[in-house]
């Protein structure tokens, strides 16, 4: 190799670099609009379109934490995982032992202040709380005070009257 091809190799290479990060950063800024574009508020109306995972999440805070609860109208009361619980500050009241999708399974019970984009609260909701859950899920302890109707691939939450 002479002297003369690194600084040519150098330049190809540093090309392909930038062409892959162009093209990285691309799907990065799509991936997050498709996000985005998952809850609309149109009005005092929740708009949630499902994802990739079948699923509708609706956004939210556990207290001062970020949080993309999954929508499980199956579920009886909002259930969070540990690690959620524990950097929302939640207190542990009791333990719990409870029926899951997955079977038996025991945690405890914590009061939290949820907040759900659009303008939904519930202020010291009594949630479970379990250490193997994968994701926060909103169950009908909160949407049960809602009027939600469903369309294909779309989930309208509406105060109830």
């Amino acid at each position: 190799m002479t002297h003369q091809e690194l600084p040519h190799t150098f330049k190809l290479l540093t090309i392909w670099l930038l062409v892959g990060l162009v093209f990285f950063l691309g799907f990065k800024a799509w991936e997050q609009q498709r996000e985005a574009s998952r809850f609309q508020l149109a009005g005092q109306t929740v708009v949630l379109t499902r994802a990739d995972d079948g699923h509708f999440h609706w956004p939210g805070r556990v207290g001062n934490v970020a949080v993309d609860f999954l929508v499980d109208t199956g579920a009886t009361s909002t259930a969070l995982p540990q690690a959620l619980a524990e950097r929302a500050g939640l207190t542990p009241l009791g333990a719990v032992r409870t029926q899951t999708a997955g079977g038996a399974a025991r945690g405890f019970v914590a009061r939290a202040d949820i907040a759900l984009d659009g303008g939904v609260r519930a202020d010291k909701l009594t949630v479970t709380v379990l250490p193997d859950l994968g994701a926060p899920l909103l169950g009908m302890d909160v949407l049960g005070r809602l009027h939600f109707s469903q369309k294909p691939g779309e989930l309208r939450i509406e105060p109830a009257p």
